[in-house]
């Protein structure tokens, strides 16, 4: 078959389509053959050279683990392991690959990693929902504790997370808040937003606004840049990893009323569930930025790092 890999750090020049053999199926997986995949800000920090520490440990500390990037997926199963319940051969599904390899044409995944695609999208749109939909969710019901009626700020309200992390705080009845450039202000408000920020003409932290959660999406703000901006028990919830974010979330979980959250959060076959409900009720969509062929996802890769994309960047196969 053939896939994209990288067998050192480096440039997205180190990334070549190559032949490989396919992966042999488990008696607790199926075999899918992959219609669609992403690139995400995840493949990009464990392709580089100059990851920060978290993530060279999950990636490899000398060379990759994984050849094959590549953590969300759409396809077709084309065949199951005798243990497997829970599908058959040609259900449409979509779901997540860690630790990764879904930048080729067949991906062998357990079955609770992969669920049932929302009927009314493409594989191309439901490739996008696994990685940014569901930590969305997680972080937003489970770290976040999201109520009706809260007010909540997305930084990062354009990428990939953000647009999902918008609608589904809307679908939880809050007062949601976009950040984002100028370009995307009516793009972020189409998906439901009440107000949207332009962080190239206003700083969010110094209008006197405050929020019961702020979720960057993006990593942009720090929390004790946020801290002012949170109302008392409010919570700030971050998708990247540092080591002040982590001696904060020890420092907050004993003292003070404001929170920093960071958790690395697996997602559930209930979770995939949720999501393609919602979608199919046609509160939460897909935004795609652009569509590429997998023999070019250098040329992704590139745009992503630009760090101006809008949703997702689609890979096809």
């Amino acid at each position: 078959m053939k896939a994209v890999i990288y067998e050192k750090y480096g440039p997205p020049e180190v990334l070549q389509l190559k032949e490989v053999e396919k992966p042999t199926l488990k008696d607790n997986e199926v075999l899918i053959k992959v219609h669609a995949t992403t690139v995400t800000p995840m493949d990009l920090r464990l392709r580089q050279p100059g990851m920060n520490i978290i993530a060279r440990m999950i990636a490899g500390l000398i060379k990759p683990k994984n050849p094959i990037l590549g953590v969300e997926f759409a396809g077709e199963i084309e065949s199951v392991g005798k243990d497997v319940k829970r599908f058959k051969e040609c259900d449409q599904v979509y779901g997540g690959a860690l630790p990764f390899g879904a930048h080729a044409e067949y991906i062998c995944m357990p079955e609770n990693k992969v669920g049932i695609k929302p009927s009314n999208m493409t594989f191309e749109e439901a490739a996008g929902v696994t990685f940014a939909g569901t930590t969305a969710l997680k972080f937003l019901r489970e770290k976040g504790n999201i109520r009706e009626g809260q007010k909540v700020l997305i930084i990062g309200a354009s990428g990939s997370m953000g647009t999902f992390a918008v609608q589904l705080a809307k679908y939880f009845g809050t007062d949601v808040t976009g950040v984002c450039s100028t370009s995307n202000l009516e793009m972020v408000q189409s998906l439901g937003a009440d107000k949207v920020i332009d962080y190239t003409k206003e700083d969010f932290t110094k209008t006197g606004q405050t929020y019961d959660i702020i979720f960057d999406a993006v990593g942009k703000r720090s929390f004790s840049q946020c801290k002012g901006s949170l109302n008392s028990g409010g919570i700030y919830l971050s998708t990247v990893a540092t080591i002040p974010l982590l001696l904060q979330m020890l420092w907050t979980s004993k003292i003070g009323d404001k929170k920093a959250v960071f958790a690395m959060l697996p997602f559930t076959p209930e979770d995939l569930v949720f999501l393609k409900d919602a979608i199919e009720a046609g509160k939460v969509k897909t935004v795609i930025d652009q569509t590429y062929p997998l023999s070019e996802i250098s040329a992704a890769h590139k745009h992503v790092a630009t760090g101006h994309k809008k949703g997702n960047i689609v890979i096809t196969i």
